[in-house]
């Protein structure tokens, strides 16, 4: 008799996340009709339909959804044997997915890919960015090791390592460079330019310039910080970014770039893992070594 396999439960797992065939099939790197056949075979072993089908995506049935969260359960803990495993060997070894969010990835990721990949050859860098709430879940979860992240978190089953903190800087439009510095008050007066809504920074930056979430305001949104700077190149606002933003994403924009007054907004960014992860120690090492090399 067949029975279900690992295999079988990272399949559906995929195919549970992404809520489409094609987009599992992609995150397994097999094909469509493969993912699709393996289905077939789960759902005829267990005598039961987990999915519904439809033309454009799928559902679970209520079976689907019992079965994802134990099947989650079970690849977690397969996981957590693994990096015991991993763990008893000294050095970090083979597959690391790490998350890290959008304000931070393309200015830090590099850095970490370099003293990473140079300090632990046979590691296997699994990079994948989204927001921090997405980030949280797919650690607790089990499919991210670990996260960079801006803290706190909160979350009792997380550990946090702080990195290092860094203020954030106001962008004005060049011909404003001579203006005096707004403070936190007179920006929340302002057409203030702020990320899309499900990224930290831009709770950050309300919180700074004293004003709700909900509250109307002269505001537009951005889904990224460089599409941020360069509505303010084109004279329609003003924003933040955190200063390790500002040689990438102004260098190609009209813009200026003022330190703002005391006390000024800053976050502290850091890792983040899975207290039962027995890869603790390591990360421990990997994190401080991401620190050093940012300060170097």
């Amino acid at each position: 008799m067949t029975q279900i396999t690992i295999r079988h439960l990272r399949y559906f797992e995929a195919l549970a996340q992404h809520g489409h065939f094609g987009r599992a099939a992609e995150a397994c790197t097999i094909s469509q009709p493969a993912l699709s056949l393996q289905m077939k075979e789960l759902e005829e072993i267990l005598g039961s339909p987990l999915i519904e089908r439809g033309a454009r995506q799928i559902r679970l049935t209520a079976l689907g959804e019992a079965f994802a969260l134990r099947a989650r359960d079970i690849l977690r803990s397969v996981d957590e044997l693994a990096n015991l495993a991993r763990a008893s060997m000294g050095a970090l070894g083979g597959q690391f997915r790490i998350g890290v969010i959008p304000t931070v990835a393309p200015y830090l990721l590099p850095t970490v890919i370099q003293t990473l990949s140079a300090r632990f050859p046979d590691l296997d860098l699994r990079p994948r960015e989204a927001v921090t709430k997405k980030l949280v879940d797919d650690l607790i979860e089990g499919r991210l090791d670990a996260a960079i992240v801006a803290l706190p978190v909160s979350e009792p089953s997380l550990t946090e390592y702080p990195l290092f903190s860094e203020e954030f800087v106001l962008v004005r439009p060049g011909q404003d460079a001579k203006l005096p510095v707004p403070n936190a008050d007179t920006l929340g007066t302002m057409r203030l330019l702020l990320l899309e809504e499900g990224h930290c920074f831009r709770d950050q930056a309300l919180s700074f310039c004293k004003m709700s979430s909900a509250a109307p305001r002269d505001l537009m949104e951005g889904s990224s910080l460089s599409t941020l700077v360069q509505m303010v190149g084109a004279g329609i606002g003003v924003t933040l970014i955190p200063r390790m933003a500002v040689m990438i994403e102004t260098r190609n924009a009209e813009v200026s770039v003022a330190q703002l007054r005391s006390p000024r907004p800053t976050r502290t960014i850091g890792l983040v893992w899975r207290k039962t992860n027995p890869l603790s120690g390591q990360f421990e090492t990997l994190a401080a070594m991401v620190r050093d090399a940012r300060s170097a």
